[in-house]
């Protein structure tokens, strides 16, 4: 008899929902405690708990593709500290995709061991995005970066504190390689104690239920995603089908996903070689675009732990930008991420268009803004994703301005913590004016943005989507593209998709269009 059936389902509800709870609990310390408005504004973070070997068990709320990112993390620091040598009172940070960290050098993970009578039982884990560590420039954005290294600093799976004191030189280290060390330090805080929080509400669950309890609810947990994902498989078409797509810059990406009642395998060799630009992204990266579309269509209601992945196969080749190596820098890692995500997303929908929508704008947009307040001459950092179109299904039209589909529940900077924050005055935010997208069901609207200078700044920013249109499907019409412009007072406008510090003065506008969403079926 396994540990799934030595437990009454009662109990072992007790014990998941408990463990839901704890992580939802990580993600309100974190919201409440930092001191970013990226956080506690636009939640750009994840956050999650893994048993003891970091097996997903339970996600809180964030980025879904950041909830992907913590059990990874966590194999990755357990494979290069072995688990021997982890002990009570530890406590992990890394944010280096060669390391755990999957993203790109902004994005950091904190990672507690929890121990509950000298066994480890699980982890404990969040993610967010930091506004500055340091790099090229501010925002640690570059888009000129060839190599990690101009990309900031790097924490490789180090120990934050050890035997529950904190390893005061890695703190220090942090403060000084950012341009924003009070953040830096708040945000950090805020992670340590959602992490902590979390450590004794499983601490006092196991202590009631019993570790032979705790056990065995989570090997029934796991069990019941897989059961869920393979029933969900049976529900796709079976068979091989394959797309090739041209990106912006005229490379072309492939890839093939093959259905079986038991197998959902993503092929994703034989894609462009690893560049020396910072669009690259790591195989667990990768790994997490195939596992959004695979629960989407699978199981979208039960929150996601490792057993909902049993039946999900990703193929990569190490040295092409689906599975980067060596030293290759990952600042913009997210728009191809997100690219990659949106053609899988279109190969299923060719397959299966009355149940899947057509394209949305695809792109986050990130916007990063830094300077001095013009008021207190406080420095500051703006990091803004930005709200576009979603496609258009067989029953309705899409939805309009709505964050990016594979990077969560993110939203935007309230105009008026903006202002008051860093300075800018937001000249307008609205629906797109745009006709695009047409179809018998017509995609949903983007978004209209001016960011009007008070004080000088630096822009770094990435728009993909800016020359391929977004496709529509079943006959629909394309949504059109994202881009953004910086106008002077002079009247001279500049059009740009990528770029990182570009020199704003007083006066200056920051004008963004986002795409609209694809339209369905002929209009």
């Amino acid at each position: 008899m396994d540990d799934a059936a030595e437990i009454d389902p009662f109990t072992a509800s007790v014990i998941q929902a408990s463990l839901v709870a704890a992580a939802d609990e990580m993600f309100a310390v974190l919201r409440k405690t930092a001191m970013s408005p990226i956080i506690y504004e636009v939640l750009d973070v994840g956050t999650g708990v893994t048993d003891g070997d970091g097996n997903l068990v339970s996600s809180g709320a964030g980025i879904p593709t950041f909830v992907g990112v913590l059990d990874k993390a966590v194999q990755r620091i357990i494979d290069i500290h072995g688990s021997d040598a982890i002990r009570p009172g530890d406590m992990f940070i890394t944010n280096d995709p060669y390391y755990g960290g999957v993203t790109h050098l902004n994005d950091v993970v904190i990672a507690l061991p929890v121990f509950v009578d000298g066994s480890l039982l699980a982890w404990t884990a969040s993610i967010a995005h930091w506004n500055d560590v340091g790099g090229r420039v501010a925002g640690s954005m570059s888009t000129e970066a060839t190599e990690i290294f101009q990309e900031g600093l790097r924490l490789p799976a180090i120990k934050l504190f050890e035997d529950g004191e904190a390893v005061r030189p890695v703190f220090e280290i942090i403060a000084t390689n950012s341009r924003l060390p009070e953040f830096a330090n708040g945000d950090l805080w805020a992670q340590v104690a959602a992490s902590r929080i979390a450590e004794k509400r499983i601490g006092h669950l196991v202590q009631v239920h019993g570790e032979k309890a705790y056990r065995s609810a989570l090997s029934a947990l796991f069990n019941e995603g897989q059961r869920r994902g393979l029933a969900g498989l049976k529900t796709l078409p079976e068979g091989t089908f394959s797309i090739e797509e041209e990106q912006d810059d005229g490379a072309l990406w492939r890839a093939s996903i093959t259905i079986s009642k038991d197998r959902f395998t993503v092929d994703l060799r034989g894609n462009p070689k690893v560049r020396d630009e910072p669009y690259n992204t790591s195989r667990d990266g990768a790994v997490i675009s195939a596992q959004m579309i695979f629960k989407a269509l699978t199981d979208p209601t039960l929150f996601a732990n490792a057993g909902s992945f049993r039946a999900l196969e990703v193929l990569t080749e190490p040295g092409t930008v689906f599975h980067a190596t060596g030293t290759a820098p990952h600042g913009y890692y997210f728009e191809t991420r997100i690219r990659l995500y949106d053609m899988l997303w279109q190969c299923l929908a060719r397959a299966m268009p009355e149940r899947l929508p057509a394209g949305s704008f695809a792109s986050i947009c990130g916007t990063v803004l830094a300077g001095e307040h013009p008021d207190t001459g406080r420095r500051y950092t703006m990091v803004e994703p930005q709200m576009g179109g979603w496609g258009a299904t067989a029953e309705r039209d899409g939805l309009d301005a709505m964050y990016s589909c594979s990077h969560g529940e993110t939203y935007n900077c309230p105009v008026e913590i903006a202002e008051a924050r860093y300075g800018l005055e937001v000249g307008y935010k609205s629906l797109r004016d745009s006709d695009e997208g047409k179809g018998q069901h017509s995609g949903g609207k983007g978004l209209s943005v001016c960011y009007r200078m008070r004080g000088n700044a630096l822009l770094s920013a990435g728009y993909s989507r800016n020359r391929v249109p977004v496709w529509g499907l079943e006959g629909g019409e394309n949504g059109g593209t994202n881009g953004f412009a910086v106008q002077h007072p002079d009247g001279t406008r500049e059009d740009r998709a990528f770029a990182s510090g570009v020199a704003l003065k007083p006066g200056d506008e920051v004008l963004i269009d986002t795409a609209n969403g694809g339209g369905w079926g002929k209009p």
